[in-house]
């Protein structure tokens, strides 16, 4: 049985993610939480999701990183909707708790960097931007140096 998600929740779900991504005054928060339903209301997605690039540990050297990623068991697609397919969504991207990307591209550029360590998070996310339960989501840390 498929399961529907109550659209009110949903958009509640979207405004707040894309609001934290907009964001970029001191008052902004430097978290990507949001208020998400309890987790009996999530699907589980087959996909596993692992970061190619940058590695875990890697040291780069610039301003900038090639972020590559490989999605398996499930696709990317561009609709948004409440209408929750478990082996379909999108990318966010997070660099040090902060959402900078929602993204249906495996590989992109990621620029602006400051000198120092970063924590590099990827989690596919449904098409209503909101997690999957299990959460699929990886992770890499990385040092930029001038």
């Amino acid at each position: 049985m498929r399961r529907r998600w109550n659209h009110g929740i949903a958009a509640c779900a979207v405004l707040a993610l894309l609001a934290v991504g907009c964001s970029s005054g001191p008052s902004a928060s430097p978290t990507t939480s949001s208020p998400t339903p309890t987790s009996a209301n999530r699907p589980a997605s087959p996909a596993k999701l692992s970061i190619v690039s940058p590695r875990n540990g890697q040291v780069v050297h610039g301003t900038t990183v090639e972020l590559k990623v490989i999605l398996k068991d499930a696709k990317i697609v561009p609709a948004t909707t409440a209408d929750i397919v478990p082996d379909e969504g999108h990318l966010h991207v997070i660099l040090d708790d902060r959402l900078i990307s929602m993204t249906g591209d495996t590989q992109q550029l990621i620029g602006d960097l400051t000198p120092g360590q970063h924590l590099l998070k990827v989690e596919f996310v449904a098409s209503d931007h909101a997690p999957f339960d299990p959460r699929v989501i990886a992770a890499v840390a990385f040092e930029v140096k001038a």
